[in-house]
């Protein structure tokens, strides 16, 4: 009889036994390409997407980050691309407080990392096409559909060195908040009923090879139930934030390790 050993992980189907682990399965993202554009939004029209004890930042911003990552240790070398959304929060706990970046949501266009993603780290990942990014005429797009129908289309050009001030001013803005937070909701059996929740954090650390500074945009698309069922309300409420004013976009190549 199957009997899982509280020492080891496992994922469903958990009886064949726990994830492999060997030499060469590190959290290692040895070629990370990212865009990263950020936009100050409306603090009222973005709490309501918070669960309690969670509050919006002093200044509410909206991160989207496109990821293409290569040589991925854990995958065997293989890779995948993500679209990710975060918002600045504050977690105000009866006991813990702390500041971060909430993620409301999370494309990914492999399986694998969204199964891990949501059973073990409480990321809310779901499933988009994502082409890996183009560049022509130094302006460069990515984009996510499904269905065949667009989800966001996201570019940035006007490409420059960044100057020693905006550098200090980044490093100054992330110091004590750098920290990624996830909701862990598991529905009751069926979907109805009483269910499991926990937030979390999970640490990582990324090494910046080459940054430029742009500026940056973000087009939703509105979407309808037979267009796209399953996330049309996804879809749809994040193009209900307004864009306020957007900050400095970021193209960068560089190298994760999810500690």
């Amino acid at each position: 009889m199957f009997k899982p050993d509280l020492n080891a992980s496992y994922q469903m189907p958990a009886h064949f036994g726990p994830r492999y682990v060997g030499p060469g399965t590190s959290g290692w993202y040895h070629d990370v390409t990212m865009m990263i554009v950020s936009y100050e939004t409306d603090r009222h029209a973005l709490q309501q997407y918070l669960p309690a004890p969670l509050e919006v930042a002093e200044i509410p911003v909206v991160t989207v980050t496109y990821a293409c990552n290569k040589q991925v240790d854990w995958l065997a070398g293989h890779g995948y691309n993500l679209i990710g959304v975060s918002a600045a929060v504050r977690f105000n706990g009866e006991k813990d407080q702390l500041e971060g970046d909430y993620t409301l949501v999370m494309w990914e266009n492999l399986a694998d990392p969204i199964l891990s993603g949501r059973e073990l780290q409480g990321i809310p990942k779901i499933y988009a096409d994502i082409p890996e990014h183009r560049v022509r005429d130094g302006r460069w797009n990515c984009t996510a559909q499904h269905f065949g129908n667009p989800i966001v289309d996201m570019a940035i050009d006007q490409l420059r060195a960044p100057t020693a001030a905006e550098i200090e001013a980044s490093a100054a803005e992330k110091a004590g908040r750098d920290n990624p937070i996830g909701w862990r909701y598991l529905p009751a059996v069926g979907g109805y009923g009483q269910p499991q929740h926990e937030f979390t954090t999970f640490p990582s650390a990324t090494t910046i090879h080459e940054a430029q500074v742009g500026v940056g945009t973000v087009n939703w698309q509105s979407l309808t139930w037979e267009q796209n069922p399953t996330q049309f309300h996804i879809v749809n409420a994040l193009a209900g934030l307004p864009v306020v004013a957007y900050r400095p976009a970021i193209v960068a190549r560089g190298s994760t390790n999810l500690v």
